[in-house]
């Protein structure tokens, strides 16, 4: 069923009704002359502007590029308010195959919608889109962060953001062994790409063994060719399943744990800098009966934001990297937080974001 627009009625549902609602706005954006078709999301901004990446991706379906664009945007709401930054929460969505129609006319008609928004909204890099996409995004306005250091950015945030997730992972494993340390365990990492590769090289060089996969031959062959001592399986559903595994880090996209590979998942640990990895309400309960510490995925993958969100101040990488660093405490407090209200981390984590974007509204 579609309302007059023509939009299921199951995401105006979502929008108006449900707990996975309460944006702000919603944007739809479209260029015929270039084949742009965009969505943003702006989930909050009690904080202070929504700051979040722009997504390219050849959805199925517009109704899932739009679904997409509120579940990354309210959690960028989560993750900024428990980075400590005073931002809100947004996320844009590009509909497409980059490969196919990323133009340079594309996105700098992308960047006047972005533009049409006055500052409500500031984007960045995300899955599909690069330093360089930003850079022609921000010839057409003001707000867009992940720039390249030529024009005033930061450059790739996907360093400090597995900087971040290895504090996040450090911190679990504080937490499960006594020990803030991943030396002589095994861990997981499902996608090696913009961010998993560096999660690999910190993994690594704190003595941890690593098993890797991930869909592209050449993400594979450019940790091996470095490392031959690193592990390789043929897909997901082997990786979960791997014997005397102690980590699983998914950091590809979103849904990486739900009905199917909850039941089978050999770690003690889930920490992966992936976006939206519960797959549906109700499976961080399942994880937590089965004595797996799950690390909320926007707390430890917090690293990227805080990097490009710093291009606001004039960036400074050390600085950033600092704030980087308390990730490891963030999480510890979220454990230990979880531990005495007897919830399960992503509902502690929950907790702590939504009383800090509530007291915004009320000050």
């Amino acid at each position: 069923m579609t309302d007059v627009t023509g939009v299921p009625v199951d995401v105006l549902n979502t929008l108006f009704h449900s707990e996975q609602g309460g944006h702000e706005q919603v944007v739809l954006c479209q260029d015929r002359a270039t084949g742009l078709k965009a969505v943003i999301a702006l989930h909050s901004t009690a904080l202070g502007p929504a700051l979040g990446g722009t997504r390219f991706y050849p959805y199925a379906t517009e109704a899932e590029a739009i679904a997409d664009a509120l579940n990354l945007s309210r959690g960028m709401s989560y993750k900024n308010a428990m980075a400590g930054l005073d931002l809100g929460g947004g996320k844009a969505v590009i509909i497409g195959d980059p490969e196919q129609i990323k133009t340079e006319e594309l996105l700098l008609a992308y960047g006047r919608f972005v533009a049409s928004l006055g500052g409500r909204y500031v984007t960045a890099c995300d899955v599909g889109t690069y330093v360089a996409d930003m850079d022609v995004v921000a010839r057409t306005n003001q707000w867009t962060t992940g720039r390249s250091p030529e024009n005033g950015g930061a450059g790739d945030s996907s360093v400090l953001t597995a900087f971040g997730v290895f504090q996040g992972m450090r911190a679990a494993a504080q937490t499960v062994w006594g020990d803030p340390t991943l030396r002589g365990r095994k861990v997981g990492v499902a996608g090696v790409g913009k961010v998993g590769h560096y999660l690999v090289e910190h993994l690594l060089e704190d003595g941890a063994e690593v098993v890797i996969t991930d869909v592209r031959e050449e993400s594979v062959c450019r940790i091996t060719d470095k490392h031959p001592q690193v592990t390789v399986v043929a897909d997901t559903d082997a990786l979960i399943r791997v014997e005397g595994l102690d980590v699983y880090a998914p950091c590809a996209l979103g849904g990486a744990l739900n009905d199917e590979t909850v039941p089978v998942l050999t770690a003690k640990i889930v920490c992966g800098a992936a976006n939206n990895q519960l797959a549906h309400p109700g499976v961080e309960k399942d994880l937590e009966a089965r004595g797996i510490l799950y690390a909320p995925d926007y707390v430890v993958n917090a690293g990227g934001v805080i990097q490009v969100a710093d291009e606001l101040h004039g960036f400074d990488f050390d600085r950033c990297k600092a704030k980087a660093t308390k990730i490891f405490d963030t999480t510890l407090e979220i454990f230990a937080r979880a531990k005495s209200d007897g919830i399960p981390p992503a509902a502690a984590a929950d907790r702590i974001a939504e009383q800090r974007m509530a007291d915004a509204r009320r000050a």
